[in-house]
Formats: structure tokens, C-alpha cells, sequence
């Protein structure tokens, strides 16, 4: 595996982590559906989370969650309709990015909720 895939599957288990720490509970990670993937789909109440993962270690200047498309926005939101109807929820969903941003040994983590809508 490329460095940079072991380093987005870290960012993606910072990111479960940070979750489970803030009360929600992970029920499906890396979800597909036609050629959409969300990262983490958590629950935390009554609200589903569609969640968004993004790690850099880069000093990019451009913020990391602006690196979410309207294409990808798209996939997004099509998987996660398919994920809801196909399990029968009644649930509130959202649609939030976790970035997560290697800083030398450090990781900083951001997570953005209600980071787009989905209308």
C-alpha cells in the first residue's frame, strides 16, 4: 500500500476515534454504492452522519474541506440515500467533513458538521 493510502486510512481511524470520543457510534465505515464511497457513517441520537474524511501533511494553503467537490458533494449525497431506504431509518441526516492534518508528529483534527446540504 502507498504511503499516502496508509496515511488517509490513519486520518480515517483518527477520525473514528475522535468520533466514538464524542459520543456517536460508528455503523459503517467505507459504505459504497456505484462509484460513491462515504468514509464513516456514524449515529449519535436521532441524527445519521455522513461523514467526510480529509488528511493532508501538507502546508497547502487551499483549507482541506474545500477540497470536497460538488461532484463528490453529488456521491455523497446519492450513497446515502441509497444507505437510508435500503436499511428503512427514520433518521435526520447530516452531512459533516473531518479533516485531520498532520502536523510533524502531531494530528490536528476539525470536524465540521452540517459542512454542505444536501438540497
Amino acid at each position: 500500500m502507498g504511503k499516502h493510502n496508509e496515511f488517509g486510512k490513519k486520518g480515517e481511524q483518527l477520525a473514528v476515534n475522535h468520533l466514538t470520543k464524542n459520543g456517536y457510534r460508528v455503523v459503517h465505515r467505507n459504505y459504497r454504492y456505484l462509484k460513491a464511497e462515504i468514509d464513516i457513517i456514524a449515529k449519535k441520537g436521532d441524527i445519521l452522519a455522513i461523514v467526510e474524511v480529509k488528511s493532508r501533511s501538507s502546508d497547502y494553503m487551499q483549507s482541506i474541506a474545500e477540497t470536497v467537490t460538488e461532484k463528490k458533494i453529488k456521491l455523497l449525497v446519492m450513497a446515502a440515500d441509497h444507505y437510508i431506504i435500503s436499511k428503512d431509518l427514520d433518521v435526520e441526516a447530516r452531512f459533516d467533513i473531518i479533516t485531520v492534518h498532520k502536523n510533524g508528529a502531531n494530528f490536528n483534527i476539525e470536524h465540521l458538521e452540517n459542512a454542505f446540504y444536501h438540497f
